[in-house]
């Protein structure tokens, strides 16, 4: 258990400490709102579960929070689900995101960087000047409060723009990425009926363009909603007939107008992976996330307007959508469009350090894929305005920790950070008066009452438990889209305890207040009534050589017994001979336990992914159950459907 070395990788020096924004709000709470002025942040987080509405009352004061009409009362039902935020207030998103261009118009809001990994900046008023343009234009086209707006595009800046113009309308923004077939970008749009499309005519990744016309065409016949086409023409193509052009909706010197929405107003849909039937669509508010938000990276990523924020993402992960709200801290946030790993591994890391990162976001797998590589970060560049290296996607392995400790720098702040589509947003991970520990999610979040159940509902200390929540969030999903009865919201995530967010993972919370993620409960390993998590073999079965990836899985038999198999993608030159096989299982043994050891080992051509790039269990789990392809997973949400076809071949032929 992570609580027997409690010796920390890294602590926050005293001056550290003293100038993170988080330490000035405490003080400041202290004086206006009662929260106490000692005891740290173990202290802090106590008040802001315990004094739940005092908490988030603070966050909209320290974080000046402009309400065009006043708040009846900060929660008005905090039941879950149907908690009811801030009722009677009326806010605009985007309106707070563009505040900086009032006081920084020259300073960069954006740096643009492509797969020649040169920045080019978009300042503050060119950033406010082309959204009121544009939201000039979507009135124009007779965009209403509610009405969905989306988007087929990369990482770039007009994705931001058409994000804060229909947040200024008061419209309902999506996104997919260009990478999505059409079938799974249709599967999402089509649940919330779009009346603008926005589109670009391809897209380049790993040195190569990759023309998307073909697919933007079948979007306009299978979205009979659209009223309006945008065509943003990044391969240099002439506008389809019909469609209008980004340049002459963005062209006017027109200041925005921001309606004024109720707090609970949506801003977005985000979509679930919808591995196993159609994604879920989540809605979230204008209010909900301006908070959420506000908190998360003003309080625990420690940013500010000195900053630069950059995240490895697309449009397709809510990751994107967190990145943009950098803006909300006054923040220069770095948009990357191409492959992560072009033209070499190394590339994440050249782009931190031609932008000037002070907070790099990345993937847990993009920091072991370096490992494995062996990258050098700091021996090959000059990453000395990085303060924080964050990872998220799934639970950062201890390995990771350590190489980033010693291939970044010794003082570096590794915040491995959990949450999910579902809030958009963490539910523990950065903390910067906290000390890192090896393996380790610093602590929960402010104003999330984290905690660790049993099967019954009892709360668990160093031990494996349920993830669950039992306090409202305000970023926690207004509704889904097409659930009119809320039923399929409900069964997401209060049908196993009443009243209590659910979330699917496994946690330990450790008594010195840390987080450890073991993977997600809904595919569950299961032996002998002990609960095991499959990220803990993925951490110790990929730090082989051999191993480029694995997966596990866990199957119930007819006859009462369990198969557990591993399947192993092999790096290349690497063969699963018997010398191999026996240095997996002696490796899981020692490092975990006899338990841990899979009944067979069996070597895949690859690890069958979602599209934003988490292992598929549970569709793997059906497969080797013997059900059919078509109802075991939604084709259109796998980055790899022929891999899956091995799955299925070895369910046919296993005895």
């Amino acid at each position: 258990m992570s609580t027997v070395n409690p010796q920390p990788l890294w602590e926050p020096t005293a001056e550290r400490i003293a100038e993170a924004r988080i330490t000035r709000f405490q003080a400041w709470a202290a004086e206006h709102h009662g929260a106490p002025a000692d005891g740290g942040y173990a202290a802090l987080h106590r008040w802001s579960v315990e004094e739940l509405e005092t908490f988030w009352k603070a966050v909209t004061e320290w974080f000046d929070i402009r309400f065009t009409t006043p708040y009846e009362r900060v929660l008005g039902d905090r039941s879950m689900p149907g908690a009811r935020w801030f009722p009677g207030a009326t806010l605009n998103y985007a309106e707070h995101a563009l505040r900086a261009a009032d006081s920084r118009a020259d300073e960069p809001a954006l740096l643009h960087v492509d797969e020649t990994h040169d920045p080019r900046p978009v300042t503050w008023s060119e950033l406010r000047r082309q959204v009121g343009s544009l939201a000039a234009e979507l009135r124009a086209l007779g965009v209403r409060p509610g009405d969905r707006v989306s988007g087929y595009l990369p990482n770039i800046p007009e994705a931001v723009v058409a994000l804060l113009a229909t947040a200024a309308v008061g419209g309902v923004w999506t996104s997919c990425a260009p990478d999505f077939g059409a079938r799974s970008v249709l599967d999402r749009f089509q649940q919330v009926e779009p009346v603008v499309l926005f589109t670009v005519d391809g897209y380049r990744y790993g040195g190569k363009e990759h023309d998307r016309r073909g697919i933007v065409a079948e979007l306009r016949r299978e979205l009979p909603t659209l009223r309006a086409v945008v065509h943003i023409p990044l391969l240099g193509t002439d506008a389809p007939d019909g469609a209008l052009e980004w340049s002459a909706l963005t062209a006017a010197d027109t200041a925005p107008v921001f309606e004024q929405v109720p707090f609970d107003h949506p801003l977005w849909v985000l979509y679930s992976s919808g591995t196993t039937g159609l994604p879920k669509a989540i809605v979230q508010s204008q209010g909900g996330i301006l908070v959420e938000h506000l908190k998360q990276l003003g309080l625990h990523c420690d940013l500010g307007p000195e900053d630069r924020f950059f995240w490895y993402t697309s449009t397709g992960w809510m990751m994107w959508n967190f990145l943009v709200s950098g803006l909300l801290t006054g923040t220069t946030v770095v948009l990357y469009d191409g492959s992560p790993g072009h033209p070499d591994t190394g590339a994440q890391w050249r782009i931190a350090e031609r932008t000037g990162a002070t907070l790099y976001g990345t993937s847990a797998a993009y920091v072991m894929a370096c490992r494995k590589a062996g990258v050098h970060p700091s021996r090959d560049h000059d990453l000395s305005a990085v303060k924080c290296v964050a990872t998220t996607g799934s639970p950062l392995p201890p390995d990771g920790f350590r190489w980033l400790h010693d291939e970044v720098r010794h003082d570096l702040w590794i915040a491995s950070v959990s949450g999910g589509t579902d809030v958009c947003s963490c539910f523990a991970g950065a903390v910067p008066t906290l000390p890192v520990h090896v393996g380790e999610l610093q602590a929960p979040c402010l104003g999330t009452d984290l905690q660790s159940w049993d099967p019954v509902g009892k709360p668990l200390t160093d031990e494996v438990g349920e993830l669950v929540v039992t306090n409202p969030m305000p970023s926690m999903p207004i509704r889904f889209w097409n659930d009119p009865d809320g039923s399929r919201y409900h069964d997401s995530y209060f049908d196993t305890y009443p009243g209590v967010w659910r979330h699917g993972d496994w946690i330990t919370l450790t008594s010195r207040g840390s987080v450890v993620i073991h993977g997600r409960s809904d595919s569950t390993l299961n032996r002998q009534g002990v609960r095991m998590g499959s990220a803990d073999i993925y951490e110790a079965v990929e730090r082989l050589p051999e191993i480029k990836e694995s997966l596990v899985v866990g199957i119930e038999q007819p006859d009462g017994g369990y198969w557990m198999p591993l399947f192993v993608h092999l790096a290349p030159g690497a063969t699963l001979d018997d010398e191999l096989t026996d240095r997996i299982r002696k490796t899981i043994r020692t490092q975990l336990s006899p338990r841990h050891v899979p009944d067979e080992i069996i070597e895949v051509p690859g690890i069958p992914h979602t599209l934003t790039g988490k292992r598929i269990e549970v569709p793997v789990k059906r497969l080797l159950q013997g059900t059919p392809l078509e109802k075991a997973v939604n084709p259109g949400s796998i980055d790899n459907l022929d891999l899956l076809a091995h799955y299925q071949e070895l369910a046919r032929t296993r005895p």
